[in-house]
């Protein structure tokens, strides 16, 4: 008698686009962030950026502002889909927090581009049953307006000192973003031809440069 076994494949990722917001302060670098309910499927009751899956209506979003050239070089690496990571970092962010990068009106966005830096991409491990292929973009707050608010989705929404911020309940990727947002910032001159791209293999984290 002969038996198959199943094999489950794995659930392809989804494009989703997350936004680092950070502001200097103080002598200190703050970066915006949020507690996920404990009711979320996807990383409950842990902090994170702003951000969310990219949607179809984001490759069409009209923007104020352009990517910048190395940027939209880097984002479209493989696909066109510089554009709409870009919207939906933005789009997201606005929904999530009450901060507009661009112009709002009526709760529509135009999105300015043009300030955004491609800091790193994040690959969810294979086994998880909901995945995202995750760019995370990073932008000054000075190119933001508006008040705290947004959806309360993320809860606890405030500006955290990366310090403080590595020391609250994170998981690997958010932590790998923020060291990888203070390395950047401390060396601005020198970005990375290629963002790092943390994944896994064979159940462990890995981080590919280059």
């Amino acid at each position: 008698m002969s038996m198959k076994l199943s094999v489950k494949a794995a659930v392809r990722p989804r494009d989703a686009a997350s936004l680092v917001l950070y502001r200097k302060q103080a002598g200190q670098i703050r970066v915006l962030m949020g507690k996920r309910a404990k009711a979320h499927r996807f990383l409950p009751n842990v902090f994170v950026f702003p951000g969310g899956r990219v949607d179809a209506s984001d490759h069409r979003m009209p923007a104020l502002k352009p990517l910048k050239e190395s940027v939209a070089h880097q984002l479209s690496q493989p696909g066109n889909k510089a554009h709409a990571i870009g919207c939906a970092a933005v789009r997201e962010t606005f929904e999530e927090t009450g901060l507009t990068i661009g112009q709002s009106e009526d709760q529509f966005i135009k999105p300015d581009l043009s300030g955004l830096d491609y800091l790193a991409r994040a690959i969810t491990p294979a086994h998880n049953p909901i995945r995202f292929n995750t760019r995370f973009l990073m932008v000054d707050a000075d190119h933001s307006s508006g008040s705290l608010a947004g959806s309360g989705e993320l809860l606890h929404l405030q500006w955290f000192p990366i310090e403080d911020a590595l020391a609250m309940p994170l998981v690997d990727v958010t932590e790998f973003v923020l060291i990888e947002l203070k390395n950047r910032l401390a060396n601005p001159s020198r970005p990375p031809a290629v963002p790092p791209l943390f994944t896994y293999r064979n159940g462990k984290a890995m981080v590919t440069r280059g």
